[in-house]
């Protein structure tokens, strides 16, 4: 396995839109396994392949508390959504940066499994905020989209603060 480089913003790449994934294979796998390792490594709970610069419907999660719970979810699609919640959100393209996004309350998914196997699933919660916020990155929707224009200045301004700290 591999850690692979998060795309952080503003990169231009995170607006991409990822393209379906034909066959599940031996290669998809590698980059599904290559995509835990970084998400774990960055602690955080769900990666879309498009923000390590991957143009594929691929995602990753992990809520759990002990981070034994892996979902691989290939190309996903929300089949009906339930209710309105308000998380406060953060994203590994946006180190140090939360706020709270609206959101379905409650999803049915639809998906390929690692090995390509379909299945459904029903979230709620932290689970559901998830797979929609990792669902935006593929379509090149980022979490600060969700936000007013005061509060995506204010995420600007944070991000290059710590940016100029950094140098």
């Amino acid at each position: 396995m591999a850690l692979l480089h998060v795309l952080q913003f503003p990169d231009p790449l995170l607006r991409n839109k990822a393209k379906p994934v034909a066959v599940v294979d031996d290669q998809i796998r590698k980059m599904v396994d290559d995509m835990f390792e970084t998400m774990y490594e960055q602690s955080g709970v769900g990666l879309a392949a498009i923000q390590v610069n991957i143009d594929k419907r691929i995602i990753v999660m992990d809520i759990s508390d002990d981070r034994n719970q892996p979902l691989c979810v290939i190309n996903p699609e929300i089949l009906t959504r339930e209710g309105v919640q308000y998380e406060s959100e953060g994203c590994l393209s946006f180190p140090g940066v939360f706020d709270k996004v609206e959101r379905s309350a409650k999803i049915r998914l639809k998906a390929l499994d690692r090995d390509g196997q379909p299945y459904e699933l029903d979230a709620e919660g932290l689970l559901a905020v998830c797979i929609q916020h990792e669902m935006d990155h593929l379509d090149g929707i980022l979490f600060i989209d969700h936000l007013s224009a005061l509060k995506k200045d204010r995420a600007r301004k944070k991000l290059e603060k710590m940016r100029r700290r950094e140098f």
